[in-house]
């Protein structure tokens, strides 16, 4: 069933070129191959998968779009910083960042924008 089955993310881009360069420069990122030929595939840890396709629809979403989880917030955001990428600050009822960084019971979390608008996460569990 469902439960057992591998996910992968999806994420919308108006310039599928301009993502394939953000998602090389600045995360470090290669497309492993396209379903397609206007999206990309990329491969991260553990099996998971995301695929990046070309519509006019990419950037309109208000939410967190796709996340990792990593075991060192710090030196994740430090390294993508040196990259060019800028973290976001929020300051909501139940969300305050400091420096890009929300902190809670659960762990830390920063966000940040791909070229194309899509709200991106890193999070590090206590």
């Amino acid at each position: 069933m469902l439960k057992d089955s591998t996910i992968m993310a999806v994420l919308p881009a108006k310039d599928i070129n301009r993502a394939k360069d953000f998602y090389r420069d600045k995360l470090g990122l290669e497309s492993s191959e396209a379903m397609e030929e206007d999206s990309l595939l990329y491969k991260c840890g553990n099996g998971t998968s995301f695929l990046v396709y070309q519509t006019d629809n990419a950037g309109s979403a208000k939410n967190t779009q796709m996340g990792w989880e990593t075991d060192n917030l710090e030196r994740e955001m430090e390294d993508l910083r040196g990259r060019g990428v800028v973290f976001e600050d929020y300051d909501f009822p139940g969300l305050k960042t400091e420096n890009g960084v929300a902190t809670n019971d659960w762990g830390k979390s920063a966000w940040f924008l791909d070229s194309e608008g899509n709200i991106l996460n890193l999070s590090q569990r206590a």
